[in-house]
């Protein structure tokens, strides 16, 4: 099955490049097959580069590979004194893609801005559950629904949010990809047809890039949007050939099959650095990766015990064995390039002897687990298999019997999330918005359990940090609080923090205007290829 798999894959990559051939065409080596279309509903970096990135935009946007906002969907914007208030200004003429399944008869306008968030916030929107187990993961755990207080469509080309409360990383937060703007006219046509579920789909925005097919676990197909408010991008097709081994993507992008690949092999990288037909970008990664116990469960119920298990990971050779050194080991949940990080904070001693100890005066014994692993590289964690074997030989030194699990990434996304999930779960975080609060209370915060808190971990006094850091523009305030968090977390150890990897991105030299980004996405607008 593996082989004709592979079969399939390729003989569909290479119909994509034959139909192609008298147009520019860039081939992206994706790490892994998207959850789905409609970015609202996930959190993963690998969903987002193949529906927000490329078929979406936002009221605001990152400029290419900066944390620093510019206007995307909204030309300006003001907000009131008192920080509760934002009014954005959209561009006039917007258009939404037309494709073979919908021609939209009317440009962008308020109501677009409306319904992408209303369906997010409210329960009783016809859009809130229409994918079967699906939910607005994101927005639920940033506390949007509470947050937004009101939306309002002052004319066409002008809404107004009204927030419960100040919130200083609210702008950055509209700049993420959850955020993105779908188009109202095409969820009715949906609705009126009984294909809701079409959404998830097949995507239409007004995106650099239009939708054109998906096979799954293949290829996904693209074109350039030839009504882009931006101008048509240089590219005519791109197309994103889904090659989950990362040792495997490495050769096609030597053998010109492909053109960029994300996250190589560590032990790869000195061999596609000599390649004289690459380039080999690098740059330290805004990312953290973590193993996540479930503190509603016992024995993780007890901080002795997850401190213990902490102390019983040799994380430095997992640094050694999975990224061949190109890592720094992690104590905070946090990376040290980013604002607020806590340097004063210690971390959880390599001790076998204290850990094994520690277990036994908390009662413990005869311990059996599970420690789940990601089935796809991540620039947080490039191998969780081999990183969840090295873990499970460090816990047996200390009595803890591991049984390391899997499923595919859609499911274990989706099954990792549940309050009632066993064992512990190796997971990872790139910043979506360069502020503390897209790690700390996104990940950690009582809002995400059930959610992106894989650790169903609520603390009252780290909660009320984060919600003091939030309400404040005051920066020093904000850094504060985020310090005196990092402090808590680390007392309470609802994860063990395992590393902070470097990030390598080879691309062929025929690809100009690719560049590498802080928040670790992967954008082809802008981007061009010679032949």
């Amino acid at each position: 099955m593996k082989k004709l798999s592979v079969l399939l894959a390729a003989t569909a990559l290479a119909s994509v490049m034959a139909t192609s051939a008298w147009s520019k065409t860039l081939v992206y080596c994706s790490e892994g097959s998207p959850e789905g279309f409609d970015p609202g509903l996930y959190t993963a970096g690998t969903t987002f580069d193949a529906t927000s990135r490329t078929v979406y935009n936002r009221l605001v946007e990152f400029k290419h590979g900066s944390t620093e906002i510019e206007p995307g969907l909204a030309e300006s914007w003001t907000v009131s004194d008192d920080g509760t208030v934002y009014t954005f200004k959209l561009r006039s003429g917007v258009k939404f893609q037309t494709t073979e399944f919908f021609t939209p008869t009317r440009d962008l306008n308020a109501d677009d801005v409306i319904f992408s968030f209303e369906r997010q916030l409210k329960a009783d929107n016809p859009w809130n559950k229409y994918v079967e187990g699906g939910s607005y993961e994101y927005a639920a755990g940033m506390g949007f629904p509470e947050l937004i207080k009101s939306m309002e469509k002052v004319d066409d080309l002008t809404v107004k949010f009204t927030l419960a409360h100040p919130e200083a990383p609210f702008m950055a937060d509209l700049a993420m990809d959850f955020a993105s703007i779908l188009s109202k006219e095409y969820a009715d046509k949906l609705a009126a047809d009984g294909k809701m579920n079409q959404m998830n789909q097949m995507p239409l925005g007004t995106g650099p890039f239009t939708f054109v097919a998906y096979q799954p676990d293949a290829v996904i197909r693209y074109k350039a949007n030839e009504s882009y408010f931006k101008g048509k991008e240089k590219i005519d097709d791109l197309v994103f050939a889904i090659t989950s081994d990362a040792a495997v993507r490495a050769q096609k992008l030597k053998a010109g099959e492909c053109h960029i690949m994300p996250y190589p092999n560590a032990a790869d990288v000195a061999e596609l650095k000599k390649d004289e037909n690459l380039t080999v970008m690098e740059q330290a990664g805004l990312n953290v990766s973590y193993v996540a116990y479930n503190t509603l469960i016992p024995p993780f119920d007890k901080v002795e015990v997850r401190k213990a298990l902490n102390m019983a990971i040799n994380k430095q050779a997992i640094i050694d064995a999975v990224f061949q050194g190109a890592a720094t080991v992690a104590k905070n949940p946090i990376p040290p390039t980013m604002w607020s990080y806590n340097d004063a904070v210690e971390d959880d001693k390599y001790d076998p002897e204290a850990a094994k100890k520690m277990l036994a005066d908390a009662g413990v014994k005869d311990f059996k687990m599970k420690l789940w692993a990601m089935p796809v590289s991540r620039p947080y964690m490039l191998n969780a298999r081999r990183a969840a074997e090295l873990m499970q030989a460090d816990l047996a030194k200390i009595g803890v019997e591991v049984e390391i699990v899997t499923h595919e990434w859609a499911e274990y996304l989706k099954l990792s999330s549940a309050k009632d999930r066993d064992g512990a779960v190796i997971l990872g975080w790139t910043g979506d918005n360069g502020d503390p609060d897209n790690f700390m209370d996104t990940l950690l915060g009582c809002d995400a359990v059930g959610g992106n808190n894989r650790a169903q971990w609520c603390n009252k006094e780290f909660d009320d940090l984060m919600t003091k850091a939030k309400t404040t523009a005051d920066v020093a305030e904000r850094t504060k609080a985020y310090q005196q968090a990092q402090l808590i977390f680390k007392k309470e150890a609802p994860w063990a923090t395992i590393n902070h990897s470097l990030v390598f991105i080879p691309v062929s030299k025929k690809v100009s205007g690719f560049v590498q980004d802080p928040l670790g996405y992967h954008r082809f607008d802008g981007v061009d290829i010679s032949e």
